[in-house]
C-alpha cells in the first residue's frame, strides 16, 4: 500500500442539509427482561435506592447519556403482557409466567412505577401494546389510564392508584415484533394489519394527540421482508406515524473487518423500508409521509450460549448480559452514524436496552455499576448530536470482506448545531493496521476552530470493561488542527472519533 491509501478527503457546507434531527433518535429501551428492571433500574434494598426503590447511581448515568424516549415494557415480553397485573397495590398485584423469557414476572414495577422512573431521567415513554394474546379493547384502556383527565373508569383508577395527573404518553407501538415465530400470538401480514388499524383507530378516539408506530419485519432477514411492510401498511397506513425496524449485529464469525462493515447492511435495510413506504404512498395517492422508528438496534450475540443454562421460571435472571468489546463499541458509533446519515426519516430510535440487558450500562445487584465500551460512542453523539445532520461528500479509500464490497475505511456523519455555533464531526477508521489522515474542506466555517478531537481506541479489539477496570475509555487527541481553511483530522487505526469544531470567540 502506498500511503495515498491512508487519505481521506471530505467536504462540508452549511447548506448540505440532510435533515434537523429528531432527538427521540438517541432513544433506548427497557423491557421486562432479565436485570433491566430488578436488579437495574429498581432495587429497594440497594444503598443508593430513592423512596420509590431506584437507583440512584443508575438515574445519574442514565441522565448522563441524555436519552429522550425510552420504550417500555418489551419486546416480546409484552405480547402476553396483562397491563393491569402491574398497576394497583404492590402487595395485590399477580406474580405470572412471562412466556417469553421463561421467567417469573413479580410485576412488582409497572406502568406508573415506570413513569415516575422516566420523569427522573427527563426521559419520555414510548409504551407499547399487547396485539399477541390482546387488542383493541386492552390498548384503548391503557391508553385512557395513562392519559385522560379523568372522570372516567379507567383514569379514576389511576387517580384511586395515586396518581392524580395523566401521564401524557404521546407515542406508543402497536405491538412488537408481530412476525416472529418465537412472538405469542405471531400473525400473519393481513391479520397483523387489521387489528394493529382498528387497534390505531381506537386508541386515537381516547387521545388524538399520540403517535403511533406500526410493526415492521422483525429484521431484514426476515422471509416475509419486505412483503410484510407493504401488506401491513395496505392497513396502517392512514394511521400510523411511524413504522418500526430491529436489527442486531455480532461478530460471530470472529471476522472484524466484515463484522464492522455490517452497517452496509443497516443502510441498506433503512433505504428499503423508506423505499416500500414510498411506494405505499403512492399506491394510496397519499400525501401523508412514513417515517421510521428503528426502535430496536444494537449489537447482541456473546450471552447467546450463556442464555441457554439460565434455569427457567426464576425472577429476574442474569438474561442478555453482553460483555461488550471495543470493536462492539466501533460498531455502535457506525450505527449511530448510519442513523443520522437517515434522520430526514428516521425521526426516532431505540438503543436496544439500557440498563443490564445488552446494554450500555451494567450493574452489580447489590453493588456497583460500571459503563460498557458502547457508552462512550452513544453518549457523545447523543450530548453533541444534536442540530442538522448534513450531507458530506467523501473520498474514502476502500476494502472488500466476506460479505460485503467497496466498504469505505472511513465512516462518518456530521452534525451543524447553528444554535451553539458548532461542526461536529463522528469518524471511524475502520482500517486494522493504519491510521487514516482526513482533509475535510470546511469551506463555509469560517472562523471554526478546533474545541476537542475525543477518540476511542485500543490495540486489542476483544478488549473490556470491567466495574473498577474500564479498558476502553475516551482520551484527547492533539493529531488534528486546521490550516488553510481545512480541517487535517487524524484517525488512528480502528477508532472512533468525535471532532468538535466552533467559531472564534471575540472578546
Amino acid at each position: 500500500m502506498t500511503f495515498n491509501h491512508h487519505k481521506a478527503k471530505m467536504i462540508l457546507d452549511k447548506s448540505f442539509k440532510i435533515s434537523e434531527i429528531n432527538p427521540k433518535i438517541y432513544g433506548s429501551f427497557i423491557e421486562q427482561l432479565g436485570r433491566a428492571v430488578y436488579g437495574g433500574i429498581y432495587e429497594p434494598t440497594h444503598a443508593t435506592a430513592d423512596e420509590h426503590g431506584f437507583r440512584k447511581d443508575v438515574i445519574e448515568l442514565v441522565k448522563e447519556l441524555q436519552v429522550p424516549i425510552i420504550r417500555y415494557p418489551g419486546g416480546n415480553m409484552v405480547s402476553a403482557y396483562n397491563w393491569e397485573d402491574g398497576v394497583g397495590p404492590i402487595e395485590l398485584r399477580p406474580k405470572r409466567l412471562d412466556l417469553a423469557w421463561s421467567s417469573l414476572e413479580t410485576n412488582e414495577v409497572g406502568t406508573n412505577e415506570f413513569a415516575t422512573w422516566a420523569k427522573k431521567v427527563n426521559a419520555e415513554v414510548m409504551m407499547a401494546v399487547n396485539l399477541g394474546t390482546r387488542g383493541i379493547d386492552a390498548a384503548r384502556n391503557l391508553v385512557e389510564y395513562c392519559n385522560h383527565p379523568g372522570g372516567t373508569y379507567w383514569s379514576d383508577l389511576r387517580k384511586e392508584h395515586g396518581f392524580e395527573d395523566p401521564h401524557q404518553i404521546k407515542v406508543w407501538c402497536l405491538g412488537n415484533e408481530m412476525d416472529g415465530p418465537w412472538q405469542i400470538g405471531m400473525k400473519t401480514a393481513y391479520e397483523y394489519g387489521r387489528l394493529a388499524a382498528e387497534t390505531a383507530k381506537a386508541m386515537k378516539l381516547v387521545d388524538p394527540s399520540i403517535e403511533l408506530v406500526s410493526c415492521g419485519s422483525s429484521g431484514s432477514g426476515m422471509a416475509t421482508f419486505p412483503e410484510w411492510e407493504a401488506e401491513t401498511l395496505e392497513h396502517t397506513y392512514e394511521y400510523a406515524d411511524y413504522i418500526s425496524l430491529h436489527q442486531y449485529y455480532g461478530n460471530k464469525e470472529n471476522d472484524t473487518a466484515n463484522y464492522l462493515a455490517s452497517t452496509l447492511d443497516m443502510d441498506n435495510f433503512i433505504k428499503t423500508v423508506i423505499a416500500t413506504c414510498d411506494y405505499m404512498k403512492a399506491k394510496k395517492r397519499s400525501k401523508k409521509t412514513m417515517y421510521l422508528s428503528f426502535d430496536e438496534w444494537n449489537v447482541w450475540f456473546h450471552s447467546n450460549d450463556q442464555d441457554k443454562k439460565v434455569e427457567p421460571w426464576s425472577t429476574a435472571p442474569p438474561l442478555l448480559e453482553d460483555i461488550y468489546t471495543f470493536e462492539d463499541a466501533l460498531l455502535v458509533g457506525s450505527m449511530l452514524n448510519t442513523l443520522l446519515k437517515h434522520s430526514d426519516r428516521v425521526k426516532m430510535a431505540c438503543m436496544a436496552q439500557l440498563v443490564n440487558v445488552i446494554a450500555p450500562i451494567m450493574t452489580e445487584t447489590g453493588g456497583g455499576i460500571w459503563k460498557q465500551t458502547i457508552f462512550y460512542p452513544y453518549y457523545y453523539t447523543s450530548v453533541y448530536g444534536r442540530g442538522t445532520a448534513l450531507h458530506s461528500i467523501v473520498d474514502s479509500p476502500k476494502y472488500d470482506s466476506k460479505d460485503f464490497t467497496d466498504v469505505p475505511y472511513l465512516d462518518q456523519s456530521v452534525v451543524y448545531n447553528e444554535e451553539k455555533d458548532e461542526l461536529v464531526i463522528f469518524a471511524v477508521n475502520r482500517h486494522l493496521e493504519n491510521p487514516l489522515v482526513v482533509d475535510v474542506d470546511i469551506r463555509s466555517f469560517d472562523g471554526y476552530q478546533l474545541v476537542e478531537h475525543i477518540v476511542l481506541e485500543n490495540d486489542d479489539p476483544k478488549a473490556i470493561n470491567t466495574i473498577g477496570n474500564e479498558q476502553v475509555k475516551p482520551r484527547n487527541s492533539n493529531q488534528s488542527y486546521i490550516e488553510n481553511g481545512t480541517l487535517v483530522a487524524a484517525l488512528p487505526k480502528l477508532s472512533w472519533n468525535m471532532i468538535r469544531l466552533g467559531r472564534q470567540q471575540v472578546d
